[in-house]
């Protein structure tokens, strides 16, 4: 079985094609799953880069998305033939999030998607939506639920609300495409007017050039007649959440799901106070968000906005192309 291996320390050039012994028949309470796809985040670029240690040896890759293969005694919730994707933490099935770190999640923690079968616990899986592609799928993982609990799960947004969005990435343009779905209004920031245009022809209702106009959340709130925007998902982190604040309505949302911009820095504290807002870090999301998440696809013509695909052997190339931040929306591993 064909896979994929990081050497410590980490780094693009340590990942290594493997041989890997097959994982066999799935035991009680497991299913084993032929994996067809999975998506790059920044989390895993983290762990690549050696920037976010893990074991010498792991398999890399959060997400993974393929057909159940065999399932083993007591699964009645999958059968062989269904099309599943993985989830990021696969102990929290429910309810208010009680992890704060990465000991569990695949990729890191433990053994990734990049390879080209696993056996895992069935819960480890959620149903893929109908009719999407494996690649479509495996982007939902981390990428599509965090966009989902930002604004939905945590969020509670609403019909009419305005919502900014930071930058092109995975996370952003399923923010968007989510928003839009839901009857909200987006603003849309980047320093590339290619992107924003982009942006534009997804539904963007308002784009601001970030290297263009440094004083973005000023203009962010005065399209809003000076009101400010109900919902930010925020991912550049100190760099960016002053002008997320300025941004910000009196008693809005700032979800802080990145630091692109650094993992330290000054809070603009006073202005927070002042907007009386709520700034909630978060990571992902549960099991049961995710088959919300995918309940919700299954009823709307939505699908996620994808850059480009390499294959397994070409993840080096992938991450390359995520470092170089050329993309708009998912890359993705196709194998």
């Amino acid at each position: 079985m064909k896979g994929i291996v990081l050497h410590a320390p980490g780094g693009l050039d340590r990942l290594e094609r493997a041989e890997m012994d097959d994982p066999g028949a799935p035991g009680p309470g497991e299913i084993r799953v032929r994996l067809h796809a999975s998506s790059l985040n920044y989390h895993d670029y983290g762990v690549v880069a050696g920037r976010m240690p893990t074991a010498n040896g792991r398999i890399p890759m959060s997400d993974g998305a393929g057909v159940v293969e065999a399932v083993g005694a007591g699964v009645a919730e999958f059968a062989p033939g269904d099309h599943v994707v993985s989830v990021f933490f696969p102990t929290w099935m429910d309810g208010a999030a009680t992890l704060g770190d990465f000991s569990t999640v695949p990729g890191d923690g433990v053994d990734g998607y990049a390879r080209q079968a696993v056996v895992r616990p069935a819960t480890w899986f959620t149903r893929a939506p109908r009719g999407w592609s494996h690649a479509e799928a495996a982007t939902l993982t981390t990428a599509g639920l965090t966009a989902w609990r930002a604004l939905v799960g945590d969020g509670a947004l609403k019909a009419g609300e305005v919502v900014l969005v930071l930058g092109t990435g995975g996370v952003s343009i399923f923010a968007l495409q989510f928003a839009r779905m839901m009857g909200a209004q987006v603003i849309v920031t980047s320093s590339s007017d290619e992107k924003l245009e982009r942006a534009r022809a997804l539904g963007a209702a308002h784009t601001l050039n970030y290297r263009e106009h440094e004083d973005w959340g000023r203009r962010a709130r005065d399209w809003t007649g000076g009101r400010g925007v109900d919902h930010v998902v925020e991912v550049g982190g100190p760099g960016t959440l002053a002008q997320s604040i300025q941004a910000v309505r009196v008693g809005g949302h700032i979800s802080l799901i990145g630091v692109l911009t650094g993992r330290g820095g000054e809070v603009p504290t006073a202005a927070l106070m002042a907007k009386q807002a709520r700034l909630q870090g978060l990571i992902v999301g549960s099991r049961r968000q995710q088959q919300e998440l995918v309940r919700a696809l299954e009823a709307t013509a939505v699908k996620p906005v994808i850059d480009r695909s390499f294959t397994l052997e070409e993840i080096s190339d992938a991450f390359r192309h995520q470092e170089a931040g050329a993309h708009f929306g998912k890359i993705c591993l196709e194998f």
